[in-house]
């Protein structure tokens, strides 16, 4: 059998340490989160819904990169934690939209400061060239390989 090449060491690897950290900085912040009695991926769609009235959840789909189902799925919940409502689209009656809550809208101000919090836990001891040199090479991956759906679990 003929010699076979080196195996490199897992951590030779960048995608390694991404994930390692991507590991690290998502459990912290689901804990953060979850003890508020929302997931990840109920933060995600909170906050996707934050800058508008109303969205129609084929829409949601398009912006959060899930089915349409797993946006049911998400509302459902949302809706039972009193957090979304769903009404029929002012435009076309078959249709429907989902919008935040008051409730909703007082919590994705206390949601977005502890990502907030969570950053700064990790990222504050990087120099600001060096935070700023961070996102702009992980925006710039994001934008090479075409990456499109948000990170929600």
């Amino acid at each position: 059998m003929p010699p076979s090449a080196p195996v490199p060491d897992l951590t030779d690897h960048l995608g390694y340490w991404l994930r390692f950290v991507s590991n690290h900085v998502s459990q912290a912040f689901a804990r953060k989160v979850e003890a508020h009695d929302v997931t990840v991926a109920e933060w995600v769609l909170l906050r996707q819904l934050w800058d508008e009235d109303a969205l129609a959840p084929s829409r949601l789909a398009e912006r959060m990169g899930m089915t349409k189902g797993a946006i049911s799925k998400l509302a459902e919940r949302l809706i039972a934690k009193s957090l979304l409502v769903r009404a029929a689209d002012l435009g076309d009656a078959r249709a429907q939209t989902l919008a935040l809550t008051p409730a909703a809208r007082a919590l994705v101000p206390e949601l977005a400061a502890l990502a907030d919090v969570n950053d700064s836990e990790f990222f504050d001891h990087l120099a600001p060239d060096d935070r700023a040199a961070l996102l702009r090479i992980l925006r710039g991956i994001v934008e090479k390989r075409g990456l499109k759906s948000p990170p929600v679990e």
